[in-house]
């Protein structure tokens, strides 16, 4: 999770909107750490729990389902 929110952070410091998208379950920690990073309202998109046991075709729906809150998370990082 950690390096996921770095990333995310890296880009917005190069003015490159970005979104976080982690499973459900990390949700508490990507609190905890955006938090403790000084950034606690970070753009974040968390798509359902688990993700490692789903099949190709449960992934590519699962990605699909969060593809327009995505997109509203990037625009509004832009904005």
């Amino acid at each position: 999770m950690s390096c996921g929110l770095r990333d995310v952070l890296s880009f917005e410091e190069m003015d490159r909107p970005a979104v976080l998208v982690a499973s459900s379950a990390f949700e508490q920690a990507a609190d905890h750490q955006s938090a403790a990073l000084g950034q606690p309202d970070i753009h974040r998109v968390l798509v359902g729990h688990p993700i490692q046991d789903r099949s190709d075709e449960e992934v590519q729906q699962l990605a699909r389902d969060a593809a327009e809150q995505i997109l509203f998370e990037l625009t509004q990082s832009a904005a």
